[in-house]
């Protein structure tokens, strides 16, 4: 489809009955244009005539698309307050999180797990049954009085005009940070990046932004949500070109890559500098670990794409209505007594994929943890519960690749298990959000490790997305989009 064309030529265009030839002649004085030399960009650039061979600088696909948002001096403007703003919420949520924790389980040293696993079982079903006894009701009444209100950020963007209700939207995110903080088998992440899409949201409406540019900044801000809380800013910025907008043109690559730079600085001024997973070595190539991402590859996303069937049926069906009031209640009282014999299924998973990266565990623990994780963290959303399943996903990766990785080296021995880990963690998240590049990168800032494990991290998280695709092909984020009367 024919861009819009530079502002010098439009006379030429309009007035000579064959302006395409008469262009080309009066720029070069040579033969035929290129049938792609007429693709041009909106808006113009600052030097209108082009270089001597005729050929358009636009040649190169990624720097325009026929859907471009405008990169606008206010739209610019915009992406910069939505970074800071993203960074402030970001932080505000992680409070909230971190403050629950402290205040149920205890601070000092040692992670959120250790803590879990040095308070006593009673504590651990009693925290379970209170942040049902919360969660429950204050979802359902949230639900109740902004019904209509929108506050799914993945379908304003995939589907609708981008605006989302920040008052939704916020008591979403914070009785979320809540209930996780007290133990609830969901993802932090949701969140914040939610808030980084609300505001977007807000900054396009003050702006007064076209549609596009407002789904591109919401897009924008959802990637920066997740930057932030994580501290990985290239990750964020590839996350919403991957799997967010679906395109790497400039147009989607600059503003991202800024906001998630905004945003992920802004929220230093409380969370830490260094890798979310501390301590990770860095783990050698080695040809047993080759083969094994090759076998493994295609049984993750085998994993992942049953593990995305289960939550988006139990998530079509999840309780609705009055029954949400008592629904969590009863999911996670039920996850605090599974958590009596296996403390590391509370939380989002961070610590039990750290634990998989550093080597620990034994085989028995590992294959429990993979088994069990999925069905709690599906348990929760089936309740009614809002949440996100980054970390749940990537963390069950990580202990199935670090306990089939125990099975690989009783036959072929010589490899840590935390590189069986890293490996099953970006195969699975890869495959899970179905933007392999998104997973592989998320996984490597994450870790600031796996640099020399390249080749192998990439065989497995291309096989395992390329499995899940042909498969089935829902993502954890387009399987959880809310229900239509026709379409596949």
């Amino acid at each position: 489809m024919p861009e819009v064309p530079r502002a010098d030529e439009h006379h030429a265009m309009r007035h000579d009955p064959a302006p395409w030839k008469r262009r080309w002649e009066r720029l070069t004085g040579l033969g035929e244009p290129h049938p792609e030399s007429e693709r041009v960009r909106y808006p113009n650039p600052v030097i209108l005539k082009r270089l001597p061979t005729g050929r358009g600088a636009t040649e190169q696909p990624n720097t325009t698309g026929a859907h471009d948002a405008l990169l606008t001096p206010a739209f610019l403007v915009a992406v910069v307050v939505t970074g800071i703003a993203t960074g402030l919420l970001g932080d505000l949520l992680m409070v909230v999180l971190f403050g629950m924790e402290h205040l149920v389980f205890g601070s000092g040293p040692g992670d959120f797990q250790s803590h879990v696993q040095a308070s006593s079982y009673t504590r651990r079903v009693v925290s379970l049954l209170a942040a049902g006894a919360f969660g429950g009701p204050a979802w359902y009444f949230l639900r109740k009085y902004t019904k209509g209100q929108k506050s799914e950020v993945d379908e304003v963007i995939w589907a609708g005009d981008g605006r989302l209700s920040w008052i939704r939207s916020l008591l979403t995110g914070l009785i979320s940070e809540v209930v996780i903080g007290m133990g609830a088998s969901i993802g932090r992440e949701a969140a914040p990046k939610l808030m980084g899409g609300v505001a977007g949201s807000v900054a396009s409406k003050w702006l007064r932004l076209s549609t596009e540019q407002r789904r591109l900044l919401v897009a924008c801000g959802a990637g920066a949500g997740l930057a932030a809380v994580y501290n990985v800013p290239l990750g964020g910025a590839v996350f919403t070109a991957e799997l967010m907008v679906g395109s790497f043109s400039l147009s989607v690559v600059l503003p991202a890559i800024l906001c998630s730079g905004i945003a992920t600085t802004v929220a230093w001024i409380y969370l830490p500098q260094h890798a979310t997973y501390v301590g990770v070595g860095n783990f050698r190539f080695s040809t047993t670990i080759m083969v094994w991402a090759l076998v493994a590859g295609p049984v993750i996303g085998l994993f992942s794409s049953g593990y995305i069937r289960l939550i988006g049926y139990i998530a079509h069906h999840r309780l609705s209505g009055r029954l949400v009031l008592i629904g969590p209640l009863v999911a996670f009282g039920i996850l605090g007594v599974i958590g009596i014999a296996y403390p590391a299924l509370f939380g989002n998973g961070k610590d039990m994929a750290e634990r998989a990266f550093l080597g620990q565990g034994s085989l028995l623990l590992l294959l429990a943890l993979s088994a069990l994780k999925p069905l709690v963290t599906s348990m929760c959303v089936g309740s009614g519960a809002s949440g996100g399943l980054f970390t749940p996903f990537l963390s069950t990766g990580a202990v199935f690749g670090a306990m089939t990785g125990i099975l690989w080296s009783m036959m072929w021995p010589g490899s840590p298990v935390g590189a069986f880990a890293l490996i099953g963690a970006a195969a699975m998240i890869g495959s899970a959000m179905q933007a392999p590049i998104s997973g592989l990168v998320l996984v490597v800032e994450l870790t600031q490790s796996g640099l020399d494990l390249m080749i192998p991290i990439l065989a497995a998280t291309v096989l395992a997305t390329a499995v899940a695709r042909q498969l089935d092909g829902y993502s954890i984020y387009s399987a959880r989009l809310p229900g239509v009367e026709h379409g596949g």
